[in-house]
């Protein structure tokens, strides 16, 4: 949709001469085609920027439809992690399997690093320039038998829901 009229030479010219996927000059000519237009200069300049001006209330459109997609999403998922979290409170690690087999309740093991205390964590266990600390070593290490202050690993039980 347009906000504003183009005159349909210059719009058919304009489309002619842009990549429609990258926005990219893709037609060096564009210029000798605009020459060729049966139009004055003060038509044709005012058609560019009112194209322009187009283009930019497409983006804005765009831009605001992909911002109300992602509250959607965003609202979607905290949703589901909320549900989520409450079938594990009702299902206490129990198995589910319903009878026509749509819905599938099982779990899988997972490791994981906690940290109790970060200035106990050895420094060749931190990251800089903010000291954090880097879980996988220290998960490494803690399995390989070395005890690190301040880390533990916590085995979890994940829910899968198939």
């Amino acid at each position: 949709m347009n906000l504003y009229e183009i005159d349909a030479n210059m719009q058919a010219a304009f489309e002619a001469a842009v990549d429609p996927e990258t926005g990219e000059i893709i037609d060096e000519k564009m210029a000798e085609d605009f020459e060729r237009l049966q139009l004055d200069r003060d038509q044709k300049i005012e058609n560019i920027c009112l194209y322009i001006k187009n283009l930019k209330s497409d983006a804005a459109a765009l831009k605001a439809e992909k911002d109300a997609f992602a509250a959607r999403q965003k609202a979607a998922e905290n949703r589901a992690a909320s549900l989520t979290r409450y079938l594990q409170g009702f299902l206490q690690g129990e198995k589910y399997k319903a009878k026509d087999g749509r819905a599938v309740v099982s779990y899988r093991k997972s490791e994981s690093v906690s940290i109790s205390d970060l200035t106990k964590i050895p420094e060749k266990y931190l990251t800089h320039p903010e000291p954090v600390a880097n879980k996988m070593d220290i998960k490494k290490a803690i399995k390989a038998g070395e005890e690190i202050p301040g880390a533990e690993l916590v085995e979890k039980s994940n829910m899968i829901i198939k």
